[in-house]
């Protein structure tokens, strides 16, 4: 379980608010990469937070709208499959933390001193920003984060099943499981499928 110490020791006096920034999506083989963003009030955090990864699913779907009753502010951003095999999945993931990073920004925080927590990445912001190795088991806002982009690229994927069915993205969530590698040899990919990443497994050569 995350500790709220850990973000209140990085407030210090010259910072307003610290805000926790995770994404969700990024070793998939489908879809969209997406960020959150969230500012939490660290004098009242919800018991037994942590890193999304560690949840079951219906203890993320019971954090999520209580993190979303109590957040100051959250926001979300995404990048798309073409994106990512235009600029590579690392870049993409930054693009997707910068929008997640502005959105909150701009609901009356412009002019506040946010410190940005993100989960081992450094991004393009004009703010502080902190890169937090495991910073989804050590900070709490940024274990937040990573809640609410999960629920959040999760209900994308079960959209996603129904668009483009048998390739059983509601289930796997466009990850490379048996399944999914199967259906690909069989269908061929999708247009959200990210074409940098199937080489090896449609035998054109290793993986961007």
């Amino acid at each position: 379980m995350t500790d709220p110490i850990f973000d209140l020791k990085r407030l210090e006096d010259r910072y307003d608010y610290i805000a926790g920034i995770d994404e969700v999506g990024r070793g998939c083989l489908f879809g969209d990469v997406v960020a959150a963003c969230v500012i939490m009030p660290i004098d009242d955090a919800i018991e037994g937070i942590t890193d999304s990864k560690k949840l079951t699913p219906k203890k993320r779907a019971l954090y999520e709208p209580e993190i979303k009753a109590r957040a100051l502010a959250y926001g979300f951003g995404r990048e798309t499959a073409e994106t990512i095999d235009r600029i590579n999945i690392k870049q993409a993931t930054r693009r997707a933390m910068v929008k997640a990073a502005e959105a909150v920004k701009t609901q009356g925080f412009e002019e506040k001193n946010v410190l940005f927590l993100i989960d081992a990445e450094t991004i393009d912001i004009p703010y502080p920003q902190q890169a937090i190795v495991h910073g989804d088991d050590l900070s709490y806002n940024i274990a937040c984060a990573s809640i609410l982009a999960k629920e959040y690229r999760d209900r994308l994927c079960i959209d996603w099943d129904r668009e483009y069915p048998g390739y059983g993205i509601g289930a796997h969530k466009g990850y490379g499981t048996k399944k999914h590698r199967e259906a690909l040899l069989e269908k061929g990919p999708s247009e959200l499928h990210r074409r940098s990443f199937l080489k090896k497994i449609l035998g054109e050569g290793p993986a961007k």
